[in-house]
């Protein structure tokens, strides 16, 4: 996975790139506030992508 930050409308964002996504089509970004509560909700995020 690879990360990049960029700027859209005056406001920060970090994509994360996949890496079966080669050509970086389809990156997940996301800004400040989502990132607070990604982190702030990381052990459920964790959970979630760890079940089968």
């Amino acid at each position: 996975m690879t990360a990049e930050f960029d700027e859209f409308k005056g406001h920060k964002l970090i994509k994360l790139i996949g890496e079966q996504d080669a050509e970086a089509k389809w990156p997940f970004s996301f800004g400040k506030n989502k990132a607070k509560l990604i982190v702030a909700n990381f052990e459920e995020i964790k959970k979630f992508a760890e079940e089968e």
